[in-house]
């Protein structure tokens, strides 16, 4: 087995990590969501497929524009958050698989099958959403996931022209502590698990 990680990198990444609703006005530089995404990309897919797409809503007229999409709980954090990201799916992700799957391209022809290629495509850009949340942690960012947005806005927003479509948004920044919920439980193993 490899080292284990640290108990400090254990606890930015998940025991000490919260989902921030409230922001601090230190931006997000480019070059930082670079990184951000140089490190989620290399995270696991099926046949390396990499459906997800990325938006990275920066300026004052992105921010005006999503928080017209987004639900009132939601307005403030798109606000005041330096960057949100909208995580997307791309509906012809299987044109990249040829490129990402070299020994054996002739599988994006399977993902052209709906009832494949749409379940494949939206449990992967999943996937890659938490793998941004992660990446996000590890580099120092804190991180505000929501769902509470109206899909068919966001799409006709920021989306339009493209075979994209949104699947759930994430703040990126240094997050306050106002309006900080106490840490909700979570269920015991044996709640949740069980050995086969």
């Amino acid at each position: 087995m490899k080292k284990p990680l640290d108990h400090t990198a254990l606890d930015t990444l998940f025991r000490e990590a919260r989902s921030f609703n409230r922001w601090t006005a230190e931006p997000v530089p480019e070059t930082q969501l670079r990184a951000l995404y140089d490190l989620l990309k290399m995270g696991p897919t099926s046949a390396n497929c990499c459906p997800a797409r990325f938006v990275f809503v920066a300026s004052k007229e992105g921010k005006e524009k999503l928080a017209k999409c987004v639900t009132d709980a939601n307005v403030l954090k798109v606000q005041q958050a330096p960057v949100t990201a909208i995580i997307a799916m791309d509906e012809k992700f299987y044109e990249k698989v040829p490129y990402l799957f070299p020994h054996k391209p002739e599988i994006a022809e399977m993902f052209k099958e709906p009832h494949i290629g749409k379940a494949t495509m939206m449990r992967n850009a999943t996937l890659q959403g938490a793998y941004l949340i992660l990446a996000a942690r590890s580099l120092g960012l804190d991180t505000g996931p929501m769902s509470g947005f109206i899909h068919d806005k966001v799409d006709e927003a920021f989306l339009a022209g493209t075979s994209y479509k949104s699947n759930f948004l994430c703040a990126l920044g240094v997050g306050t502590t106002e309006h900080l919920f106490a840490r909700s439980p979570r269920l015991s193993f044996e709640e949740a698990c069980r050995m086969a």
